[in-house]
């Protein structure tokens, strides 16, 4: 067996080497297609972090009547609590949203101090739903709570928030996908030119007794090779494109709420990725244009 193997690895970079042209053409068709496919990859994933952490910073206000004694503010708490798509409930009282107001408007926050022995704002439960999606469902059953004064979530940006991520994802996979399937297509037709020049060795091996399997496996694993190969170049491009983008933008973003994912270990996740892809592209793309000619 381990003899077998040797020689299906001594045939693969036979093949490797005496076709240096259509290496380098399967190998380049490859790297173009995985340079394209892991910028989108990396922009999707720093979309979606930005997009779950949006997610996770949607809230509902829930004004609490200013009439409301502490029993009924308990009450209250308790009725929006038993709801099964709440997770978290969290009480801001009327001096705590003052003092909130005055330090996000900066200086011209200092004339609402003003207000602090007549304080007109209502005290707040802060509510998060287990699911960012399932927002409006639950603002819709706590606004119908007694001593609910009002419930406000930022209904409409919400909305337009949850509708643009949404496209922006589905755009995205189906981005992905497409240059996938280009690269597949190409690395076939590529590979397939070598194969037919191979066509006639490969009949002589099926009339003297070779198995399908025997004959697919230099070829699988010069597919893999030439994947595995092209995989290079994006990945020491995108390392360096995103340490450099990740090294500029960060200060500038700071307490902003675009956050890009970290340097380490998304790099690393994004290079398994295209290793990943690239193998499966040339695999698939070597074992599709072999097969019509075991068929003997």
């Amino acid at each position: 067996m381990i003899n077998t193997l040797g020689r299906h690895f001594r045939e693969c970079l036979k093949s490797l080497t005496r076709n240096a042209w259509m290496t380098f053409a399967s190998i380049s068709a490859v790297t173009v297609t995985l340079i394209l496919v892991g910028t989108f990859i990396v922009i999707m994933m720093n979309l979606n972090h930005v997009a779950d952490n949006l997610e996770n910073d949607v809230e509902i206000r829930v004004l609490i009547d200013v009439t409301a004694k502490e029993d009924a503010q308990a009450k209250l708490k308790t009725e929006i609590e038993k709801l099964e798509q709440v997770d978290s409930v969290v009480f801001s009282s009327k001096e705590q949203e003052l003092n909130n107001l005055v330090e996000s408007l900066g200086e011209e926050g200092k004339s609402f101090e003003l207000f602090e022995q007549n304080n007109p704002l209502n005290d707040v439960f802060i509510v998060k739903a287990k699911e960012p999606q399932d927002t409006k469902e639950v603002a819709a059953k706590i606004g119908k709570f007694e001593n609910a004064s009002k419930v406000k979530y930022g209904q409409e940006e919400v909305e337009k928030l949850f509708k643009v991520i949404s496209v922006s994802r589905n755009i995205g996979i189906a981005l992905i996908i497409g240059l996938i399937f280009t690269a597949m297509f190409l690395i076939s037709n590529t590979i397939k030119i070598t194969i037919f020049a191979r066509r006639r060795e490969i009949e002589i091996m099926k009339l003297v007794g070779a198995t399908n399997g025997f004959i697919r496996w230099p070829f699988f694993l010069e597919g893999l090779f030439l994947g595995a190969l092209g995989a290079v170049i994006p990945i020491v491009l995108i390392v360096i494109g995103y340490r450099s983008l990740y090294a500029y933008a960060l200060p500038k973003l700071q307490g902003s709420f675009v956050e890009f994912l970290p340097f380490f270990p998304f790099v690393f996740q994004v290079s398994a990725i295209l290793i990943l892809i690239g193998a499966l592209i040339g695999v698939w793309g070597s074992l599709m244009s072999v097969r019509k000619f075991l068929k003997v």
